[in-house]
């Protein structure tokens, strides 16, 4: 096999790259998500022309919504590139090869199977820490999709019955209480109080982690009880599934220990007297969608 075309359809940017079996980018390109269908369109053929992906044998993408794996058409896509629903992500690309589309965080566990931390792997979890939380579920070597292809939405794993609403319309989702919006609206709830903190402006979640690090009561506070919230979903999960490996993703991740070491300790706590052995928590090995993307060709996903 000699290379794939892989596509990262985000809100803001339409990432593109030519991949190696190996999961190496051999060529790369970007270009800003247009408002509009006909632009859209029109970016994609510019992308895909930059490229010049001769002799590529398939083609992935990775797109935020529900995908229909099947016929990679779009079933709902909230937000920017909600024009998009009703279409088939396959009529933007090149004719003659196979396609696969799935929603981004399925295109991120595809990466993880083939070149990451779920390589050889037959049940694993995935959570992609972003914005929102997105998820992924590898049960006895296959992908879970479901009856209608929601399956794998772990941020919507509801935590508290009576919580805020949540973007799906469900109350006390995980991604309302253990996400970057989730997070950064506390601090700036905290701000509002003007209760004593070192933390100023409009604090990214980054910067809450960090002030927390330093040792302020406030970002501490709010660090703590997002991450009880996270604990208590994925000890439901893992008593679910049975997982081998939880793998976690996304920006938020990127809060290295200061994330993964409590939130280790506090599974534990809810899941050894049960499970009887500790999950390993891993952050993701594969850095990007359009990587991911190229899995869904490799992994024959579909």
């Amino acid at each position: 096999m000699s290379s794939v075309l892989g596509i990262d359809i985000g809100g803001t940017q339409i990432k593109a790259g030519v991949v190696s079996v190996t999961g190496e980018v051999l060529r790369a390109a970007r270009t800003n998500t247009p408002s509009t269908f006909e632009a859209f369109a029109e970016a994609m053929r510019g992308i895909i022309a930059e490229l010049d992906p001769v002799g590529i044998v398939g083609v992935g993408i990775g797109c935020k919504g529900i995908i229909h794996p099947t016929d990679t058409s779009i079933v709902q896509s909230p937000g920017p590139i909600r024009y998009l629903e009703g279409h088939k992500l396959s009529q933007f690309v090149p004719q003659g090869v196979p396609v696969y589309a799935d929603n981004d965080a399925r295109v991120a566990l595809a990466g993880e199977m083939v070149w990451g931390a779920a390589k050889g792997r037959q049940n694993a979890l995935m959570l992609t820490l972003g914005t929102g939380v997105g998820g992924g579920i590898l049960a006895e070597g296959r992908m879970v999709r479901g009856a209608s292809g929601i399956a794998g939405h772990l941020g919507h794993y509801t935590v508290d019955p009576e919580g805020p609403l949540c973007i799906c319309g469900n109350r006390g989702c995980l991604e309302t209480y253990f996400s970057a919006r989730s997070i950064e609206s506390a601090a700036a709830a905290v701000l509002h109080r003007a209760a004593t903190t070192s933390m100023s402006g409009a604090p990214s979640c980054r910067e809450v982690f960090e002030h927390a690090g330093q040792g302020d009561r406030a970002a501490s506070m709010i660090v703590k009880q997002a991450t009880a919230k996270l604990a208590g979903a994925v000890a439901g999960m893992f008593l679910m599934f049975d997982p081998e490996i939880l793998i976690v993703g996304g920006q938020v991740a990127a809060a290295g220990e200061a994330l993964f070491g409590p939130l280790r300790d506090d599974i534990w706590e809810r899941t050894h007297h049960f499970l009887g052995r500790a999950i390993p928590i891993l952050p993701s090995e594969v850095a990007t969608g359009v990587v991911g993307a190229a899995a869904l060709v490799l992994a024959k996903h579909h």
